[in-house]
């Protein structure tokens, strides 16, 4: 069975469990290992928070990444996706990547809706690093952060239902991403009622993982594996890491 790290990068225990029972449902045949992000904001909901929780993910891997086939940075935005790729010995993916490559599978053209008005720019960021920005039409930010949707589905799905359709009517999506590890599991409930493909980040991460943590070629970048020089203020477990 396929060992995989599933980090959660900010503070909020409540979101690692319900992405615990989501992936899990998803890939059973997988041994998922959960961490959540010991400093930083309870939700990224800015720069600031964001740049905080891609050094929560360093940590987070370097006390428990260890025997692990995969990493999963299971936050839709992927903070530190790219250090910790650049460290991990094994294959790492990040919510919103495996997301925007699923979608680029399926359409043309596809849109995120996810919560939070700062989140625009840094997914409009994101996606050029990836090579998706030509394939995204737009994303838009529903007046729902995924910490509310996770305590209250239900009144959640009408206002993100809304921006998916809006994505697909006005912006000419032919699919559109539901991103944010709070919005698991809802996807499935609003594409009947959208029109097209709405792809669930959380499920595209996890099949992700498991394909990479299985063997399959790995289609990103691998550590560089240049020794760092020495740091000063990290916990020694992170900074062992860094020398390695």
């Amino acid at each position: 069975m396929p060992a995989i790290l599933a980090i959660n990068p900010n503070t909020t225990a409540a979101v690692t469990a319900l992405l615990e029972r989501h992936l899990k449902r998803a890939s059973p045949e997988v041994d998922w290992r959960m961490a959540t992000g010991g400093f930083g904001a309870r939700y990224i909901v800015s720069e600031a928070a964001f740049a905080i929780a891609g050094h929560a993910a360093l940590q987070a891997w370097a006390e428990q990444g260890e025997a692990c086939d995969a990493v999963l940075l299971a936050c839709f935005g992927d903070p530190g996706l790219f250090a910790l790729r650049e460290q991990c010995p094994v294959p790492v993916v990040g919510l919103a990547e495996a997301s925007m490559q699923a979608a680029a599978e399926q359409a043309a053209r596809f849109s995120i809706v996810t919560g939070g008005p700062r989140w625009a720019p840094m997914l409009e960021r994101l996606a050029l690093c990836l090579g998706f920005r030509a394939r995204l039409v737009s994303v838009r930010t529903a007046e729902v952060t995924g910490g509310q949707a996770a305590a209250e589905p239900d009144r959640a799905l009408a206002a993100l239902a809304q921006a998916c359709r809006d994505a697909k009517d006005q912006d000419g999506a032919e699919a559109v991403i539901l991103g944010g590890a709070g919005f698991a599991g809802l996807a499935a409930r609003m594409e009947p009622v959208v029109g097209v493909a709405v792809i669930d980040s959380v499920l595209a991460g996890a099949k992700a993982a498991e394909r990479l943590a299985l063997g399959a070629p790995c289609p990103y970048a691998r550590r560089a594996g240049a020794k760092h020089t020495d740091s000063t203020g990290l916990a020694v477990t992170l900074a062992d890491r860094l020398l390695e």
